[in-house]
């Protein structure tokens, strides 16, 4: 590649998990994997009720998310894959997000927003198209801003 990369994958930040009721996955990943509940989440607007769920601590903390859709005949529809999206965390967004626009990768529309944890947050789109022939062949990728403490214990 020319054009040298100005930002840094650093590890998984999460992994959201979708379904038609989430009291069910809570079962399993609260009660019987034993993950904590660290927050909730819900958006109209992504018609998306979430419970932020958490494994480990500080930088090494992984989100599992598990969300049912808040209608089920509205988009999108975050229960139809079960496996929705994972989250990486990246040194720099606005960097990241600039570059990889220029190398033709394709980005689902809402630009960079805060997430339902609280950190600046966007989307690769599962499907390319002839425009942005780059994208997550199928896999919603979600690109999340790391706080400072993962980038110094993970950079």
């Amino acid at each position: 590649m020319s054009n040298p990369r100005p930002f840094k994958v650093l590890g998984i930040q999460q992994v959201a998990i979708g379904g038609t009721d989430k009291q069910r996955m809570k079962k399993l990943w609260v009660d019987m994997l034993g993950l904590e509940q660290t927050g909730t989440f819900q958006s109209e607007r992504e018609n998306v009720d979430e419970d932020i769920l958490a494994m480990g601590t500080g930088a090494m903390k992984v989100e599992v998310d598990i969300m049912q859709p808040m209608d089920i005949d509205k988009k999108p529809a975050v229960h139809t894959t079960p496996l929705n999206h994972i989250g990486l965390w990246i040194d720099d967004l606005p960097k990241a997000v600039e570059w990889l626009t220029a190398q033709g990768v394709r980005f689902a529309p809402g630009g960079i927003r805060k997430g339902a944890a609280g950190y600046d947050i966007t989307f690769l789109h599962p499907k390319s198209n002839d425009e942005f022939p780059i994208a997550g062949e199928g896999v919603l990728i979600e690109l999340v801003q790391a706080p400072a403490d993962v980038i110094a214990a993970l950079g």
